[in-house]
């Protein structure tokens, strides 16, 4: 990244960013990049279930590349817990998540449903996701450099809307998570399965066309999310003789035209603080912090970029707060913990 390039993102944020994909057709990743993903698994892989006997709640916000304006803000919310149904068992939950980045935004939302089944000494669940994907683009604020030298001077391009759109489509995921006794677990999933495509309404009503093709026929702006396939696994190690605990994990996700991993090792006491760090392949160092006790949680993780970005931002900031509750639905509750494997 040039010094000019900091400085314009430093000016204009991301919106800079943002206009460089917004077309009649766009195609993009809309999934949030979450630090500890391991508190929010069911957010990546509906099989993430009820891995516990536990109502468990996850809610927090991501800030990220702090200092350059409009740059993405996260907000997301979890819920999940089993039900037993006669012989079965099934588990249930919600995800709620909204991101806001220079003129776009997208609120994705849905309800998850698996089949629990035990299996070679843990638990397996496959599981669908059903819900809705809504995007938006401000085209009333678009503002485009010109192609003088002059930061100021600006341009317009028919095919970016100038005024405010937005659509919704169906969203589908699919997925499948594993947990062990022994404390080990992995999951492998795909969101946006169905690869759902918007087609732009303006807020005042009506579609809006980006121009003409070579036919003399209209245009529409559309986004197309792109179907994401994602892999983690970790596990929980005991220090033989101590109150401590490393928790290692691996997210890799990809779209096929975008690839990315993350490592993160964590040390946990006594089930109730915890430390680690992390590295996210060509992009960030991630340390993290977190502590539970009787159900509360608190999380919080910093990404120092290791990009060129790092001229314009101090880093991401992220924080989760949650809690997890016993339910009981009338049938004998076997599990006394209140830790989940993963966390």
């Amino acid at each position: 990244m040039t010094r000019r390039l900091a400085s314009l993102l430093h000016r204009y944020g991301l919106s800079l960013v943002m206009l460089a994909i917004a077309a009649p057709s766009m195609m993009g990743q809309v999934d949030a990049q979450l630090s500890q993903y391991y508190e929010v698994p069911a957010y990546y892989n509906p099989g993430a279930v009820g891995l516990t006997d536990l109502l468990r709640i996850r809610a927090g916000s991501r800030l990220q590349w702090v200092g350059i304006d409009n740059a993405p803000k996260t907000f997301l919310g979890v819920a999940d817990m089993p039900i037993a149904i006669s012989r079965f068992k099934i588990g249930v939950g919600v995800v709620v998540e909204q991101e806001s980045m220079g003129l776009y935004d997208n609120l994705t939302a849905g309800l998850q449903l698996g089949w629990k089944l035990k299996l070679l000494g843990g638990e397996l669940t496959p599981a669908l996701r059903i819900g809705i994907l809504n995007e938006g683009f401000k085209g009333s604020k678009v503002y485009l450099p010109g192609d003088s030298d002059d930061e100021t001077s600006s341009s317009t391009d028919e095919a970016i809307p100038t005024t405010d759109v937005s659509g919704t489509a169906l969203d589908l995921g699919l997925g499948v998570f594993f947990t062990h006794k022994k404390g080990w677990w992995a999951g492998i999933s795909c969101t946006h399965l169905n690869g759902p495509s918007i087609k732009f309404q303006s807020e005042s009503g009506g579609t809006v066309s980006g121009g003409t093709d070579e036919n003399g026929e209209a245009k529409y702006y559309t986004f197309k999310a792109d179907p994401t396939l994602y892999f983690m696994a970790g596990g929980n190690i005991p220090w033989k003789n101590t109150l401590f605990e490393v928790m290692p994990s691996l997210m890799a996700k990809t779209t096929f035209t975008f690839t990315r991993v993350e490592l993160n090792c964590r040390l946990r006491y006594n089930k109730f603080l915890t430390a680690g760090v992390g590295y996210r392949f060509d992009d960030a160092v991630i340390v993290t912090l977190g502590a539970e006790y009787r159900g509360f949680f608190l999380g919080y993780s910093y990404d120092y970029p290791t990009t060129d970005i790092a001229k314009a931002s101090s880093g991401s900031h992220e924080i989760y707060a949650g809690y997890s509750m016993k339910i009981n639905f009338g049938e004998k509750n076997n599990h006394k913990h209140k830790s989940i494997r993963i966390m």
